[in-house]
């Protein structure tokens, strides 16, 4: 565990400006926390003995934090996937089988199988291996990491927030999330207040079902934001239930997946 927070503390301190992290740290944070709070007891258990008594939500941006050390270079494609526009449901499957990139979705697959089977790891590997799953299951549903090469996900659509100047990838990321002004605590409780019969419903079908979901609302934002555009309370308003429906999903949806291995 000490040479683990070592490597973190190294990541923070090589952490330079970036393009854009997924989500923010608040948005990964409150995914996390959302998972956190529907583990199973056994599952509960199992992870602590990973983490120790550290939450979710301290190493969910941990994979962001490492993006600068260049002993990590080989996770960079394992944030996003990379898909062309306006493709119908069989058309998105055979790109996302047939593409050779190491993308978020192809990574997070390997991932479950190893944590799950894999009874060779070292506790290290565990430890980041989990952190990795973690923030890919969040960037997954972030509409902008399952988006268009030729844009990088919409790091290249300039937009202005509330007169500053941005680009739609990071509206995403962090605008919209921190807009509420919510701790990612207060975000999580009131967001995770539904029945049961309604979470389950959020957590059917599967992994690659629910990237496809977010690939319609990557379609949509697409479809909707121009070069330039002047967005503020309005695109907020329009896009606020997108914006909280992602997340909790996410969060339900990672702790669906964290049940599975560990529960």
């Amino acid at each position: 565990m000490k040479t683990y927070k070592n490597q973190i503390v190294i990541g923070i301190f090589l952490l330079i400006t970036q393009l854009s992290f997924a989500w923010g740290t608040n948005g990964h944070r409150i995914i996390a926390e959302i998972a956190e709070r529907n583990l199973t007891d056994k599952a509960k258990e199992n992870i602590e003995k990973i983490y120790g008594k550290q939450k979710l939500a301290y190493w969910a941006n941990w994979p962001d934090f490492i993006k600068s050390n260049p002993d990590f270079d080989y996770a960079s494609s394992w944030h996003y996937v990379n898909i062309p526009g306006n493709l119908n449901y069989d058309s998105y499957l055979k790109t996302m089988n047939e593409t050779s990139e190491d993308n978020m979705y192809k990574r997070g697959l390997i991932l479950i199988d190893e944590l799950k089977n894999d009874k060779k790891l070292t506790d290290l590997e565990k430890q980041q291996k989990l952190s990795f799953l973690i923030h890919i299951i969040g960037d997954s549903h972030q509409p902008m990491h399952v988006g268009r090469a030729e844009d990088l996900g919409g790091n290249k659509i300039t937009v202005e927030w509330f007169g500053k100047r941005t680009n739609i990838h990071s509206v995403w990321d962090s605008s919209l999330v921190d807009f509420e002004k919510y701790s990612y605590t207060e975000y999580c409780d009131v967001l995770d207040i539904k029945s049961k019969e309604e979470n389950k419903k959020l957590i059917e079908k599967e992994y690659i079902d629910w990237v496809f979901e977010t690939y319609q609302l990557s379609n949509n934002i697409y479809n909707e934001v121009q070069l330039n555009d002047k967005l503020g309370y309005k695109y907020h308003y329009l896009n606020k239930e997108n914006v909280e429906n992602q997340l909790l999903k996410g969060g339900l949806r990672l702790a669906k997946v964290l049940n599975e291995i560990y529960g």
